[in-house]
């Protein structure tokens, strides 16, 4: 039978199908072709005599992550404070464009919005075309918007320490309480004590929880080619080919209908800072690298 990788641990995989949560060994076929299961597969397993089953075959992927394994996300929620830590505009591009690149839709949640405006960041991501709200944790507002964009989805949150990603997912989903260690009553909030990746079907979708999951970890093993860049910045798709010589890199050159859209306020300046920075950062890595 066919069912979803739900969890992952030890070398034991939980898979849903057909009502019934089996837990599962791989086949050794797979260690021989140096592949691993991971939570988010669509797997063929043969149960056994016993109760328990066998990972028989892995569905083709429509993507993947390494670290933490996840596959087949529909949207990745990439979490920013607003203040304490302020935003970082690169690091929310970075991913973005990750995500994009992967097929997976970007959703930019920021948090925090009793502290500080989040409107000129909305502004920027919006003007983009991806999704971006604003919520602060202990009112209603934004949760409802991001209950309806996990509803029918596969999800996965991101972000870095101290932006609030566990408290906002405790507070959509208090189930997830499990997760976390004792609520410290001097600071208020508890300590993220995940080990293994794991798919909760919760507000009509799955969401991943997964230990530590930053986006450190995205920018660390997700590397996209020099020329890919531009095509993971949605709002560049109408300038690209206007261009006035072909192989533009669209970061200094005369012509560029990237930089003149940047100049009569099209795309946003910080997002073509950021997409300058990533390509900065890879332009000089050999072709065999990149395609580790």
């Amino acid at each position: 039978m066919t069912g979803l990788i739900i969890k992952a641990i030890s070398g034991f995989y939980y898979v849903e199908a057909e009502g019934t949560v089996y837990e599962c060994k791989a086949r050794g076929v797979f260690r021989k072709k140096g592949e691993s299961p991971a939570v988010g597969d669509r797997a063929v397993i043969l149960p056994q005599p016993d109760g328990t089953a066998r990972v028989e075959e892995i569905l083709p992927r429509r993507n993947y992550l390494v670290r933490p394994p996840l596959a087949n996300l529909d949207r990745l929620f990439i979490v920013s404070s607003l203040s304490d830590p302020s935003p970082s505009t690169l690091i929310i591009d970075k991913i973005t464009a990750v995500a994009v690149s992967k097929g997976i839709e970007p959703v930019v949640v920021f948090t925090k919005s009793d502290l500080a405006d989040a409107q000129p960041y909305l502004d920027i991501y919006r003007r983009t075309g991806i999704k971006a709200l604003s919520c602060s944790i202990g009112s209603d507002s934004g949760i409802q918007e991001l209950m309806e964009l996990i509803s029918g989805k596969v999800s996965a949150f991101t972000g870095n320490t101290g932006v609030g990603k566990s408290s906002l997912l405790n507070t959509l989903f208090p189930e997830l309480e499990l997760a976390t260690s004792e609520i410290s009553r001097k600071l208020g909030r508890g300590r993220h004590t995940t080990r293994h990746s794991e798919l909760f079907r919760i507000g009509g979708g799955y969401v991943a929880d997964t230990p530590g999951f930053s986006t450190v970890d995205i920018e660390r093993y997700e590397m996209i080619r020099k020329d890919d860049i531009a095509g993971c910045f949605p709002e560049f798709s109408d300038h690209i080919g206007e261009c006035q010589f072909t192989g533009c890199s669209h970061t200094v050159e005369k012509g560029c209908a990237v930089l003149q859209a940047v100049r009569d306020g099209i795309i946003p300046k910080s997002r073509h800072n950021s997409y300058c920075r990533m390509y900065d950062e890879v332009k000089n890595i050999p072709e065999w690298a990149n395609s580790r």
